[in-house]
């Protein structure tokens, strides 16, 4: 399906992962095609939480800074307990919010260094995206929607998805930070293919 056929691409992450928060920046502000945010958690990917190895902290601030991010604030705990943010973030993908409340939690964590596992950052994030405080305390005792997330989970590594973050597209896997300009290569070229031919089309038919 091409890019003026209505397909989107899935962009696959963790509030806790450092990395997802830069990628899911310049998923913003990079791709011509908006995709499908998916909270997910890296802990039953293949290949783990990737951002936690040696050396990455100290990678990631260069990163950070390289994509003109201001400098990283780690949170005094991390990396530090998820879950809940993510069944959060679950929930908020379903009443269609998901964007503006990872958004928020993720600068609440990464640019100002606040724990994810405590129910005020929570909060705060909510409020971003119009999340009543009731609402997120009651989704947050809603075992359905950690299996939602579970679920998401397991479906993310069935597409082929290794670590987070990740993009799909057609079939293929673009993993990491990298791959946000990789995918925005591929779905330029695309777009500018389907314009060509449809004014080729055009022309034809005149």
């Amino acid at each position: 399906m091409s890019p003026a056929e209505g397909a989107r691409p899935q962009f696959f992450y963790d509030l806790g992962d450092p990395e997802s928060y830069i990628a899911a920046e310049r998923v913003i502000a990079s791709l011509p095609i908006v995709p499908e945010w998916i909270p997910i958690s890296a802990d039953g990917l293949p290949e783990g939480r990737v951002s936690e190895r040696p050396g990455r902290r100290v990678a990631l601030e260069a990163l950070a800074a390289r994509r003109g991010l201001q400098p990283l604030r780690w949170p005094a705990h991390w990396p530090g307990e998820t879950r809940r943010a993510l069944i959060v973030a679950t929930y908020a993908k379903q009443l269609g919010r998901v964007v503006a409340f990872s958004l928020a939690a993720f600068r609440q964590a990464y640019a100002g260094g606040r724990e994810l596992a405590d129910d005020e950052t929570l909060l705060i994030a909510g409020a971003a995206c119009e999340l009543h405080p009731n609402a997120v305390a009651k989704a947050l005792e809603r075992p359905a929607l950690g299996s939602a997330l579970d679920l998401a989970t397991v479906a993310a590594v069935a597409a082929g998805v290794k670590r987070v973050p990740a993009l799909t597209w057609e079939g293929q896997v673009f993993h990491g930070d990298a791959g946000v300009g990789v995918l925005a290569d591929v779905l330029e070229t695309e777009i500018a293919r389907a314009a060509a031919i449809a004014e080729a089309l055009r022309s034809a038919d005149a």
